[in-house]
């Protein structure tokens, strides 16, 4: 009989995150250097939340609230209220929870450290592998109906 995968095994290992009193340049530097579009947010060793490229790309747009010469800082644009699930949560909770709430990550702990992240982009591969088990392609030299 098989069982439900957990988060972990379908999770982003992620050992990368961002100090909350980081500059959103530094962030965004991080970010595109590594291909993240989500970067956990870690103060003195303890998990605060999560900072999204939506978060950057919010914070970029001109407003009359910003002052040029006073560079925003992580702590004043992340998500402190991010998703998060211990690493054996069944993954189909994680993915019902993550598609009712419209949001794109959940980070994963062990024993209140971070061990990874869980996005939209992995729920995507782990249907495509599912899909492929249960639909597997035709073998060479046979043909599609």
């Amino acid at each position: 009989m098989k069982h439900m995968p957990q988060v972990i095994a379908m999770m982003t290992p992620f050992p990368y995150s961002i100090d909350l009193d980081a500059t959103l340049a530094e962030a965004r530097l991080m970010m595109d250097a590594k291909g993240f579009r989500h970067l956990p947010v870690m103060s003195q060793g303890r998990l605060c939340g999560m900072l999204s490229d939506r978060d950057l790309r919010v914070a970029a747009a001109p407003g009359p609230e910003r002052a040029v010469d006073s560079p925003l800082r992580v702590r004043d644009v992340y998500q402190d209220e991010a998703y998060t699930v211990a690493a054996d949560t069944p993954l189909d909770l994680v993915a019902q929870t993550m598609a009712e709430r419209h949001i794109g990550s959940a980070m994963v702990t062990r024993g209140g450290k971070l061990v990874g992240v869980f996005t939209t982009t992995d729920a995507c591969r782990a249907l495509a592998r599912v899909l492929r088990e249960r639909f597997p392609p035709p073998s060479p030299g046979t043909h599609a109906a």
